[in-house]
């Protein structure tokens, strides 16, 4: 039993070194009905990074919606079912069977205008807000004014009990640039748009059903790794 102990011990520690010895910044390419995003994935966020590329490279976003989508908030895909989704189907249910524990940066990641994030349950089913397996959301948002972001800050301390506050920094993008700020310190965030902003715009503001469905299918059409 010891030596299969000191095996496994050094066997973690083996891949920790390997970990800390990659320094790539892997990206992974949306071709889309609206034209391609590209996204960088954040090392800081090792289990919804390594999730990310699996799901990829086993072609799980091949073919499947942006099924939830709402103006001025963000565009959500990761329903495997519905690459044969029928017009007025619903949508959005499905996912694989595990879920990712939380690996929330804040304030170095936050929810600016191209975060890559996971979409999850909601905090009375979910305390630990751990992540979905394979929903995932791009924030396009808004910008805020002073106001407008004095109030995010409440909505932000009636969900984290206080223990989350926005930077002056944070602040500045946020009246520059625009995001989400109200899910600051809740969600994982793992990534960023690097091209494609305006795929995204154009995919945010496509018509919707009352579920927030777009009327006409969006699809991921392929999803590749491609650094």
């Amino acid at each position: 039993m010891r030596k299969l102990l000191f095996a496994f011990l050094a066997m973690m520690m083996s891949a920790a070194g390997l970990a800390q010895q990659d320094t790539i910044r892997h990206e992974v390419l949306f071709e889309t009905d609206k034209g391609n995003i590209r996204v960088v994935l954040f090392n800081e966020t090792p289990l919804h990074r390594d999730n990310f590329l699996k799901l990829v490279n086993e072609g799980f976003y091949d073919g499947i919606l942006f099924h939830r989508v709402i103006a001025d908030f963000m565009i959500q895909a990761g329903d495997s079912t519905t690459r044969h989704a029928k017009p007025g189907d619903s949508v959005g249910e499905h996912q694989p069977d595990y879920t990712i524990p939380a690996e929330i940066i804040y304030p170095k990641f936050f929810h600016k205008r191209g975060a890559l994030a996971a979409a999850r349950e909601p905090d009375s089913d979910n305390p630990e807000r751990a992540s979905s397996s394979s929903h995932f959301y791009i924030v396009y948002g808004t910008t805020f004014s002073e106001l407008s972001l004095n109030r995010m800050q409440e909505r932000i301390d009636e969900a984290t009990q206080g223990k989350v506050k926005m930077t002056e920094d944070i602040r500045d993008y946020y009246r520059k640039y625009g995001g989400t700020p109200h899910l600051d310190g809740q969600y994982t965030v793992f990534g960023e748009v690097v091209e494609g902003m305006k795929v995204v715009r154009d995919i945010n503001y496509v018509r919707t059903d009352d579920y927030d469905r777009p009327i006409d299918d969006v699809h991921i059409i392929k999803a590749t790794v491609v650094k």
